[in-house]
């Protein structure tokens, strides 16, 4: 039997409230911290977070902590759920207060906007080198979390024992997660199928049917893997859970925020109101922007990715970037 242990999450939005339920259903003991007082207020007093997971009782070892302050200091691991914009500001405000032996994960997405860099450089930044670090990624839906339906993830540390442990602690019999130790392949991953998502929600939005949709998650996943292994993934990662597995999720579902972008942009409406009427953080947008500049620092070739950002940034149309695509000289798949 396992031994409830105790772990932090900072953040309660669909995806850390959906991953503490995880954790209070397999034997762990976690506390989950909120920014949002309503949210906070929901959790409390219903046993479930009303505004982004609605419905889904909190296992009874969840306790809620509305001080910040207090989980950081009481909790040697941490679990940090938000999006990829803030997770700089976050580090540097848990930093002072962080137990001397802490161990930090995060189930944070996409590389910083200002700077390119992945989350784990910006921990190592923030934290220092020696500190036990973990990403938690994969094909994931918080919904589907949260209800218990079965799911595998993957679980990448900078030491392979912190990754067996975190991956045992989340694991029972309908949620298998897998180790590894390529932080830098699950991160990429992570954060360009968010702008493949929305290329793919833009084509089913316009009615290109089938092929056009396995077209691009195909080709997608060479300029995922293109640039992953530019910059130190391995191979091998993009072809599992963190990689292909996140990719084809999230194209082709419409839990998926990112393709409901692209299925919205393809019906006329703007990036502003269609992110309203999601009301929760589309994170392909700024990944977009991210994604450009890293394929242009390290000249990897990234043509759908490019596509994306240029509608979103740039002005160009729908059309402009559907010729782009299709007008591309004739060339060997490898």
């Amino acid at each position: 039997m396992k031994t409830a242990t105790e772990i932090g999450v900072i953040g309660a939005g669909s995806w850390g409230t959906a991953l503490t339920i995880q954790l209070g259903r397999a034997g762990q003991k976690p506390t989950l911290w909120g920014r949002e007082p309503e949210v906070i207020a929901s959790l409390n007093n219903e046993r479930c977070n009303s505004v982004f997971l609605p419905n889904i009782p909190l296992p009874d070892s969840v306790q809620i902590n509305a001080s910040l302050d207090e989980v950081i200091r009481t909790h040697r691991d941490l679990l940090i759920c938000v999006p990829s914009h803030v997770f700089r500001s976050l580090l540097e405000k848990i930093q002072p207060n962080m137990q001397n032996n802490a161990r930090i994960a995060w189930a944070t997405k996409g590389f910083e906007l200002s700077t390119g860099k992945l989350p784990h450089e910006v921990a190592h930044e923030i934290l220092g080198l020696e500190i036990p670090l973990a990403v938690v990624s994969g094909p994931t839906f918080a919904t589907e979390v949260g209800l218990g339906l079965p799911t595998a993830m993957t679980v990448a540390a900078n030491n392979a024992d912190y990754a067996d442990e975190l991956a045992w602690r989340f694991s029972d019999q309908n949620f298998r997660a897998y180790t590894s130790t390529d932080m830098i392949g699950v991160e990429v991953g992570g954060a360009v199928k968010n702008v493949l998502a929305i290329a793919t929600g833009l084509a089913d939005g316009l009615g290109f049917g089938a092929n056009s949709r396995v077209a691009l998650i195909t080709r997608g996943l060479a300029e995922l893997t293109r640039l992953g292994v530019a910059l130190g993934g391995s191979t091998d990662t993009f072809m599992g859970l963190s990689g292909m597995g996140d990719l084809v999720l999230t194209c082709t579902d419409d839990q998926s925020r990112n393709r409901r972008m692209g299925l919205a942009l393809a019906k006329g409406k703007s990036v502003e109101e269609t992110a309203k009427e999601i009301g929760q953080v589309v994170e392909g947008v700024k990944a977009a922007a991210a994604v450009h500049t890293a394929a242009q620092k390290h000249n990897v070739e990234m043509p759908i990715c490019e596509q994306v950002y240029k509608l979103l940034y740039t002005g160009i149309t729908v059309q402009d970037a559907i010729e782009a695509l299709m007008q591309r000289e004739v060339k060997s798949e490898a």
